[in-house]
């Protein structure tokens, strides 16, 4: 089977989004013609905001084999140049009227310009191991890395996650997730396509909309991440109409465990819980006809395998107490980072596991359990994962500041918010949370920045950011 199934599939519509309704014919003719124009390019950029055109791109780049690029639409200057810059992208899709030519950038390609092409994909094929998506995701120093995902290893992640949820082509597909990230668009869109089961995206993943989809299209399948989870919960009625669904699945961040409860007593619901990152694609999950454990993420898929290693690299027992740092091996890794192959050789084991930086706690029958990062620097927000040395250069980048340390601080609602401490002289905070959101994506900008008059350090004169709430100053 092609990586998206067979473009002439009998489903009325494959996807609905941004108020239009989109057949299956229609949306791979319309990509054809996008696979037409882009054929051969090295890379291209896709504007990815939630519009039935941002899809057709992503198909088209797929069926012409030439890797797509997604670009959040959030992303200030600096990210934005970085990800155009270091991906190579030669071209950017996006509707006519969804970019402004002022934010520079390669040459456009008008998606909903083009005239609708035939709905058989281009010949030959691209080859399985041909990269499919270069993800930009944020490391814990420097400028974000490229992740390069493979159609083969897409193709596994998706089928691993089809069985284990038991998704089909009967099911419908509904979330309002971003569509620049492994969970929404991956999982969420070609995944569906892959299966064959409608997608209905709601554009922000509030809870209404996913009652009114679970209502009036008669949604199963829906995908959150655990803010999505914690406001279904403050919203009865809401909760209530999941109801009728089929499996709530939740992701990119860890669902705290008072929002399994309160979920599961609500819609009815016990929540499918399942662990990833960027260049592992969905490794753990819970299963759709099987136990879930709060506060778990459940048992590797098939065809992956996990262990926990030590500091020193011994390895440590799978007893459900002692923690490691997990590794992986699977079919749905990533490539290697993009023009990065020092980067890419650091990331695996001699042995070659690849080392995830997260610390897990794994039992005999082989739940797993994640209980923390092995750096203080990736913060989870919202279901987004946010390097802390991006948003520090970003910081440091303003001509008052002399130091800045980043950290996720705890959030009602988020998970973990953005937390800066900044030594900086006559500026105020807000000043400055308004610089990186100018900068960066919106979603990385502080939410609270303490001034202070020095960053605590080591001997090594490394900042000891465990200390980092001792004495801070003013707040904004």
């Amino acid at each position: 089977m092609d990586l998206l199934g067979d473009p002439a599939g009998d489903a009325p519509e494959a996807i609905r989004m941004d108020g239009r309704a989109v057949s299956r014919a229609d949306l791979f003719a319309r990509a054809a013609a996008v696979a037409a124009e882009i054929g051969g390019a090295e890379a291209v950029a896709v504007h990815a905001v939630p519009t039935v055109e941002t899809v057709v791109a992503v198909v088209g780049g797929i069926l012409a084999g030439v890797p797509v690029v997604p670009l959040p639409p959030d992303s200030g200057p600096a990210e934005r140049d970085h990800i155009l810059g270091d991906s190579g992208a030669r071209l950017l899709l996006a509707a006519r009227d969804a970019w402004d030519p002022a934010d520079g950038g390669p040459p456009l390609v008008p998606v909903d310009a083009l005239p609708s092409g035939t709905s058989a994909p281009p010949s030959p094929r691209p080859p399985d191991d041909a990269t499919a998506l270069i993800l930009y995701t944020s490391g814990t120093t420097g400028a974000p890395k490229g992740v390069q995902i493979s159609r083969a290893a897409i193709a596994a992640g998706l089928d691993a996650l089809a069985e284990a949820w038991k998704w089909t082509a009967g099911d419908v597909l509904v979330h309002g997730l971003p569509l620049f990230h492994v969970h929404g668009l991956v999982l969420g869109v070609l995944g569906a396509l892959r299966v064959g089961s409608p997608l209905v995206h709601t554009g922000r993943p509030r809870p209404a909309a996913y009652a009114a989809a679970a209502d009036e299209h008669g949604g199963s399948l829906f995908f959150g991440v655990p803010t999505v989870w914690s406001r279904v919960c403050e919203d009865a009625a809401s909760a209530e109409a999941l109801r009728r669904a089929r499996l709530l699945v939740s992701g990119s961040a860890p669902l705290p465990v008072p929002v399994f409860d309160r979920l599961a007593e609500l819609t009815g619901h016990r929540p499918v819980e399942r662990y990833g990152m960027t260049e592992t694609l969905i490794t753990v999950s819970a299963r759709a006809d099987g136990d879930r454990r709060p506060g778990h993420v459940g048992t590797p898929l098939p065809g992956v395998e996990t262990r926990l290693a030590a500091d020193d690299g011994s390895p440590v027992p799978f007893d459900g107490e002692t923690p490691g740092e997990l590794q992986v091996r699977a079919p749905m890794l990533f490539s290697g980072y993009l023009g990065r192959p020092e980067a890419t050789a650091a990331a695996y084991t001699p042995d070659g596991w690849f080392r995830t930086g997260d610390i897990a706690v794994i039992g005999p029958d082989g739940w797993h359990r994640i209980v923390g990062r092995a750096s203080t620097d990736l913060i989870k927000s919202g279901g987004y994962r946010i390097g802390a040395g991006e948003v520090e250069n970003a910081l440091l980048a303003h001509p008052a500041v002399r130091e800045a340390a980043v950290v996720g601080t705890p959030h009602p609602d988020l998970g973990e918010q953005v937390t800066a401490y900044v030594v900086a002289d006559g500026v105020a905070g807000q000043e400055l949370i308004d610089f990186v959101a100018e900068r960066l994506s919106a979603h990385k900008r502080p939410r609270v920045v303490h001034l202070v008059d020095a960053l605590p350090r080591n001997a090594m004169g490394k900042v000891v950011k465990s200390r980092l709430g001792e004495g801070a100053g003013k707040s904004a």
